[in-house]
Parts: C-alpha cells; sequence; structure tokens
C-alpha cells in the first residue's frame, strides 16, 4: 500500500528516519490501531484462524518491522516511488474490495489523528518470550474468527468505511458461519473423545 499526493509518493521523505514520511508513520500506527478489527475483514473464514497461530510463520504480531517477517506489517526496502507498507495478514478467503476498504480507512485514520507509530521491531518476535512481547506492547490478532467480529463490531472507523449495509449483513453472514462451526461435533472431536 501507497499513497501518491500531487504525483509524489507521500510515503517517502528522504531526511526522516528509515526515510519514511511523517504521513506513512502516521498510516503504520492507523493499521496497527485498528489490525484486531480488520483481520475480520482481511481473514474471515474459520480456517484463517488455523493459519495465523503465534509461534508459526504467519503475522500474527501486531508490530511493524523494516526487515522482519515476524510483524504484520513490513516496509519493503525500496524507497523513492517504490516506498510502501505491507499488511501481511490478509489470506486468500477474503474479499480484496473489502480488504482494502478496511486497510485504507484504517491508515487514514492514522493520517487524520496524527496517530504515532511505534518504533520498528526488527529482532524476531517469534522467538520473544510473552513477557518480552508484553514490555514491548505488541499484542496478537484475535485467536479466532468470533473474536475478530466482535472487534468489529465496535470498531466505528471500519464500520463506516464499509457502510451500513455491508458492515450488518457480513457480520450477520459471519456470525452464523461461527455459530454453525461453534454447534458442529467434527472427526477431531470423535477420535480424541471417542477411541474405540
Amino acid at each position: 500500500q501507497s499513497i501518491w499526493m500531487n504525483g509524489e509518493a507521500s510515503f517517502y521523505d528522504e531526511s526522516a528516519p528509515y526515510q519514511l514520511s511523517e504521513t506513512c508513520m502516521n498510516y503504520v500506527a492507523g493499521i496497527l490501531e485498528h489490525a484486531k478489527a480488520i483481520v475480520a475483514v482481511t481473514n474471515p473464514t474459520v480456517n484463517s484462524y488455523k493459519r495465523l497461530v503465534p509461534g508459526y510463520e504467519a503475522p500474527v504480531n501486531i508490530a511493524w518491522a523494516n526487515a522482519n517477517r515476524s510483524a504484520i506489517i513490513r516496509v519493503p526496502a525500496a524507497r523513492g516511488k517504490g516506498t510502501r507498507i505491507e499488511f501481511r495478514a490478509p489470506d486468500p478467503s477474503c474479499n480484496p474490495y473489502l480488504a482494502f476498504t478496511v486497510m485504507l480507512a484504517a491508515g487514514l485514520d492514522g493520517i487524520k489523528k496524527k496517530l504515532d507509530a511505534p518504533e520498528p521491531v526488527e529482532r524476531n518476535i517469534f522467538a520473544m518470550s510473552e513477557a518480552e512481547k508484553k514490555e514491548l506492547g505488541i499484542e496478537s490478532v484475535p485467536a479466532n474468527l468470533k473474536e475478530a467480529l466482535d472487534e468489529l463490531e465496535n470498531n466505528t472507523v471500519l464500520k463506516e468505511a464499509l457502510g451500513k449495509h455491508i458492515f450488518e449483513n457480513f457480520l450477520e453472514i459471519k456470525t452464523a458461519e461461527w455459530d454453525s462451526f461453534r454447534t458442529s461435533v467434527t472427526d477431531w472431536e470423535t477420535s480424541a473423545y471417542l477411541k474405540i
């Protein structure tokens, strides 16, 4: 993701730390601020959360970095016209139009509110203890679809961005999906609890 204004890349500032402009840092802060609700849209299925598991390669850590795969936002090395950020959580089951809507709304909210991004985390977050992550203020995305939907339901910025019709119908459909999942008996349960 990147934003251009008047033909110029507004995420680039040659004289700023990491050559990332204040606009870019505000945008990153906005994405981080809303990340727990964003994943309801970018990771919209029950199985999405079987990928987003701490300790594996998936980007579950709500932090940003320049060259660190363990953070949810990565800023590729290219600068100048190529300056951009990557939000690494989405999976292929998401609707890309809705995904870009919520990511853009979150980033623009960060710019509007002039939110400050934390320092980048260039250490391997996968290798950190829970205490180390807590000390650095690094949280994780929701553990399942229900938790993500709860975050989305309470997020006025993303609700406004999606519009009343899409927001309400998305929540209704996905809540029904979650209810269907949580009330189903699966092969795993049969195998784990009813070994014969």
